[in-house]
């Protein structure tokens, strides 16, 4: 029996999930102790939900996509709206650490997938999508670079492979963030709670913060995001095909990040912050119930025992990654921990995922404005610049 739900059904369960997100981690102990982001705990629980009317009654309901990409758009939208220049190279040295951290982790991460696919009998390739294709890159990556494998190198069944550890990536990025900012919260001196309580908080934390906002001023966002929704696309499909492609997000954020300073440096116009805010975080909610409710979890299940074993090795991997490499490198302070849960987010999930781990520490423990500022930059920009360039080196390797 299939169900298929329009563009407002949709929306409408959406926003339920939301809502049960919320309700479960406010009334169930352990997910508030280990900081699990609310859309991912509503997400799951329906994503579940779905698998057992699939298993049991072969119910399958089906849910519209016209949502997903402009939400996923408007989000980087506000990120680039929020980039002060002025600030980011404040936190220049900051930024360029922690791109050297991603960049380190993209090359293991690959070394990981391929090493652990031969052992387990499979493609060096099937590594590779195991790797930082599909668990750095997202659905978006992985999907290309799928049939890029299948077109050149006759690898059977490429893209299935990279959408399923996307997929499986999104979740476990979205689920160790938390338990890993707990456990590195332990060793910061600072007491939970008063960390970081003293500076104000930027754009995306305490997405539940009450934040004045007036008409004209949403409106005015709005058309902001808009302008960055329909220059970025453009500018997406001018470079499509070229050595400069890159993914229609990347180049939103871009002519956000022009835009806001663009209107600043010429004394036209100062964005309103807290528009900006309440627009982001609304976007990246819903977009990330979207994605999660929508999982077919029976594909899932369907990998071959090989590619489950290779996914959870690279699930390890993320997670003793951040606590002894990116925590340390950081700092080895409050600000690091919550860095930390974030690179969980992006580095086997996706920026959306990261954001969310991110403010669920903060909103329990305190304010990171510096995590705040280089992990959506490093995770929704850069990593996808040098995400393209290790792939491309690896694939110089006889790996075929």
């Amino acid at each position: 029996m299939l169900i298929e739900l329009d563009v407002f059904g949709t929306l409408t369960a959406a926003s339920l999930v939301l809502l049960a997100g919320r309700k479960l981690v406010a009334s169930w102990g352990v997910l508030n102790t280990y900081s699990i982001p609310e859309p991912v705990v509503g997400g799951l629980v329906v994503a579940l939900l779905m698998w057992l009317l699939h298993s049991t009654a072969g119910v399958q309901v089906n849910f519209d996509k016209t949502l997903g990409p402009p939400l996923m758009l408007a989000f980087f939208a506000c990120i680039g709206l929020n980039a002060d220049l002025p600030s980011l190279l404040r936190g220049g040295r900051p930024l360029v650490v922690f791109l050297a951290v991603v960049l380190g982790f993209l090359v293991l991460q690959n070394l990981t997938g391929v090493g652990l696919a031969v052992l387990l009998g499979q493609s060096p390739l099937v590594g590779l999508l195991a790797g930082s294709i599909s668990l750095s890159g997202g659905h978006g990556t992985g999907a290309a670079w799928g049939a890029v494998f299948v077109e050149r190198y006759h690898l059977a069944g490429a893209k299935e492979i990279a959408i399923a550890s996307a997929t499986f990536g999104l979740v476990l990025g979205g689920v160790i963030g938390g338990p890993v900012a707990r456990h590195l919260l332990a060793k910061v001196r600072k007491t939970p709670g008063a960390a970081g309580s003293h500076q104000e908080p930027t754009l995306f934390e305490h997405p539940a913060e009450v934040r004045l906002i007036t008409a004209p001023a949403l409106i005015e966002t709005l058309a902001l995001i808009s302008v960055c929704l329909l220059a970025g696309q453009h500018i997406a499909r001018a470079l499509a095909g070229t050595f400069l492609e890159l993914p229609a997000f990347v180049c939103v954020l871009f002519v956000g990040v022009v835009l806001r300073n663009g209107l600043a440096a010429a004394g036209k116009y100062t964005v309103f912050e807290r528009a900006v805010s309440v627009l982001g975080n609304v976007s990246l909610a819903l977009f990330l119930a979207l994605a999660l409710m929508s999982m077919r979890l029976w594909e899932l299940s369907s990998l071959a025992l090989p590619m489950l074993g290779l996914l959870l090795g690279q699930t390890v991997l993320m997670a003793a990654y951040a606590i002894f490499v990116t925590f340390p490198v950081m700092g080895r302070n409050y600000d690091a921990a919550v860095i930390a849960a974030g690179h969980c987010g992006f580095g086997l999930g996706a920026t959306p995922t990261a954001i969310a781990n991110m403010q669920a520490v903060t909103d329990r423990f305190g304010n990171s404005p510096l995590a705040f500022l280089v992990v959506p930059m490093v995770g929704a920009f850069f990593i996808d610049l040098a995400n393209a360039l290790v792939i491309k080196l690896f694939l110089l390797l006889p790996l075929h």
